[in-house]
Formats: structure tokens, C-alpha cells, sequence
């Protein structure tokens, strides 16, 4: 897939729609590209190189777009290996070009691939340049953006930034399909524990006279980039996105999430009219995670198991901490048939977040929903929706 982001910057990633599963974890039905770039001038710059699923069609890309000319330099912006697979085979096939990276890069550089290529190495700093005749890129470091060695480079002929993983999502190009949905699960799960090293960046974008965004992920962002770059600001100072409560249950035997869907009912009579429900044995775990962050609320409807929480509800809040979840109104609903317990431990997991409140009110079922559990659910739901201030 070979096309212009400008006339003397090239697209050479690849899409990528057999994989399942996107590190392993993120179900991607819609695939992944692994994006990459090549800027060609007096001297010929690769940015980037893709994972080893797409090496072949890589480097036909590559041939194509250069036309037997040769790379000067190979800018390696993360090391992860869906983007750095290729640098080995990479420099066997052009033993004149360089490789463009910061202390980091080559400090972690052998422990992927056994060398240090220390004779090929051009190492930049914060605010360091690289002339390639009419292209000067100039590079900024992006630690845990979201490695350590993560850098942008920034091309002020053009005005494009080169942003790594930022402003990437899941999903091939060749799949039409809304950014905000697919870059915000993305962001969440992947660089979401990261957002003052996203603020930190963001920060020195703003300076930039910034025209274009090339990702290493996702479709190359070109116009309203207001838009864009306002979601990261949102999402990496963890506040909600939208109005709107998320309901997460973990059920056995069906009777919690009988009382899941009842309470999602009641708030949606009560007036709440984004409410989002996830059965956390079932459906995505990173598309809860994605929409616990979107939404200002949350309930959280739990089976008690071996005297604890049922698993995919301690490991939901275990993803939740992890991604820095804060500044969020919750609410709890125990089931258990002789001792509940949940609601115990989901607050105390709760509590060890920043800045989450938790309603007072907790409804506690006793193996099956009854009449008291409905108003219970209706008195809680009333409290949520007022601490939210609705």
C-alpha cells in the first residue's frame, strides 16, 4: 500500500487482517496496520519498520517506493517488535544506511536482535536535527509513550509529526470504520497508564506548527486535527469523555446479571441516556476498560466467589488500576447466597484509586433479585445519578 502523505513523503506499511489477537490480548476484528514511512530527498529516510506477520510486503514496499535508490537512514521511533522487527534484515539489505535512535534505543537495541550495530549508529537527543536536504527533522523525546526509549520526530518542511504510538488505533486502513471508538480503546489499554508522559508530549506539540500526523498505528490524520489532538488531552488527564454510566457485572449462574441489566434499565428510566453494560465473562475486557474511562459512572455488579471476587471482576479491576483509573463516581451490587462479600472488596479496590467516589448505598442480592433488591437499585441509582450531578 504504497501513498502520499505529501509529494516527497511515502506510505510503506502494511495491513495486517489475519491477526486475532493484537499483543496477544486485544481482539482486533478489523485487523491492525503497522505503519511506515519513507521521506525521500538529497538523503533518503525510512521511518520506521513493521512487524515480522508483514516483513515480505515491507520490503517490497520499500523497493517500490525507492525505485533502486538506496536509504541513507533508518529512524527508529519504538522498539516494540511491531515495529522494529525488520531492523536486522533491514541493515543485511542496506549496509550503507544508518540507524536514527536516542541513547535508549541502542541501549535496548541487543537485547532484540544481539548487537548494537555501534557502526551504524547516529544517536540524537531532545531537540536534536537531521538535514536531509530540503527535510529537516528535528527529534523529541517521548519516554513511556509508552516505552522508555519512545522519540517523535517532527519534519518542518512538511509540518508532520511522526508520533510513534500516539494518535494510533486498531484496525487496517483498508477498514472504514470511526477513529474515536477504535484509537480510544487503543489509547486506554495501551498507553493509558501513561497520561503525564502523554501530557508531557502534548506539551511540546503545541509548539509545532503541526499540519499532518503519521502514526505507527491507524490512518494518517490530515485534517481537524483540533479534534484529535483534543481526545488525547481528555483521555491523558483521565477526565470523562461524556456523560454516561458503565455497568460491569460478573455472574455465575445468571442471577447477578439478571440484576445487572435491571439496574441498567432503572438508570435509563431515571433519565440516564448513555448507559453501557459488559457481562466481563463474556465481552471485550478492552472495551469495558475503554468505555469505564469514557463515562463519568459506574457500577460494578459482582457474584462472591470462594469467599472473594468472581475472577474476570478481579481482574477487571486489576486492568483498572493498572491503566490509572481516577475521578470517577461508582456504585456496587453484592451477590452471594450465605456470606457476600464482594462489595467489601470491590470498594477496597476501589478505593486505592485516585479520586474515585462511591455512593453510599449498596445493594446486597441473596442468590436471586427480589422486589427489595429493585428499589434498593432504584434508591442507589437515584444517589449515583446525584453525586454525577444529574
Amino acid at each position: 500500500m504504497n501513498t502520499k502523505v505529501t509529494d516527497t513523503i511515502i506510505y510503506a506499511g502494511v495491513d495486517d487482517k489475519t491477526i486475532d489477537l493484537f499483543e496477544s490480548q486485544y481482539v482486533v476484528p478489523n485487523g491492525i496496520s503497522y505503519n511506515s514511512y519513507v521521506i525521500l530527498d538529497d538523503k533518503i529516510a525510512v521511518m520506521d519498520t513493521v512487524d515480522k506477520r508483514a516483513s515480505d510486503e515491507w520490503f517490497a514496499n520499500i523497493e517500490e517506493i525507492l525505485g533502486g535508490a538506496k536509504p541513507d537512514y533508518l529512524v527508529i521511533s519504538h522498539l516494540e517488535p511491531d515495529h522494529s522487527a525488520n531492523i536486522a534484515r533491514f541493515c543485511d539489505k542496506y549496509p550503507e544506511a544508518k540507524l536514527v535512535g536516542n541513547a535508549k534505543t541502542f541501549n535496548m537495541l541487543p537485547a532484540f536482535f544481539g548487537k548494537d550495530f555501534a557502526d551504524r549508529q547516529v544517536i540524537v537527543a531532545e531537540g536534536g536535527e537531521l538535514s536531509l536536504g530540503a527535510h529537516t527533522l528535528t527529534f523529541l523525546m517521548a519516554p513511556m509513550v509508552h516505552w522508555p526509549e519512545v522519540m517523535v520526530t517532527y519534519d518542518s518542511k512538511d509540518k508532520v509529526l511522526f508520533s510513534a504510538d500516539g494518535f494510533g488505533k486498531f484496525g487496517a486502513l483498508s477498514t472504514d470504520e470511526d477513529w474515536d471508538c477504535e484509537a480510544r480503546r487503543y489509547y486506554f489499554n495501551i498507553v493509558g497508564k501513561y497520561g503525564a508522559q502523554v501530557q508531557s508530549l502534548l506539551k511540546k506539540a503545541a509548539q509545532l506548527d503541526i499540519e499532518i500526523i503519521c502514526p505507527l498505528h491507524g490512518p494518517v490524520l490530515k485534517e481537524d486535527l483540533g479534534h484529535y489532538i483534543g481526545k488525547y488531552d481528555t483521555w491523558s488527564k483521565y477526565e470523562p469523555e461524556n456523560k454516561g454510566v458503565t455497568v460491569a457485572y460478573a455472574s455465575i449462574h445468571g442471577n447477578t446479571a439478571a440484576a445487572a441489566k435491571k439496574m441498567a434499565e432503572i438508570l435509563k428510566e431515571q433519565g440516564e441516556e448513555k448507559v453501557s453494560l459488559f457481562d466481563l465473562s463474556r465481552d471485550d475486557m478492552a472495551e469495558a476498560i475503554e468505555d469505564a474511562f469514557r463515562y463519568d459512572g459506574l457500577v460494578l455488579a459482582c457474584a462472591t466467589y470462594d469467599a472473594g471476587l468472581f475472577p474476570c471482576m478481579e481482574d477487571f479491576l486489576a486492568h483498572l488500576k493498572s491503566k490509572t483509573y481516577r475521578s470517577r463516581t461508582a456504585a456496587l451490587i453484592e451477590n452471594g447466597s450465605w456470606a457476600p462479600t464482594a462489595a467489601k472488596q470491590m470498594r477496597a479496590a476501589l478505593e486505592a484509586m485516585k479520586d474515585v467516589t462511591i455512593v453510599d448505598k449498596t445493594v446486597t442480592i441473596k442468590s436471586v433479585m427480589t422486589d427489595g433488591n429493585i428499589t434498593d437499585m432504584e434508591e442507589m441509582a437515584r444517589e449515583l445519578r446525584a453525586a454525577l450531578g444529574r
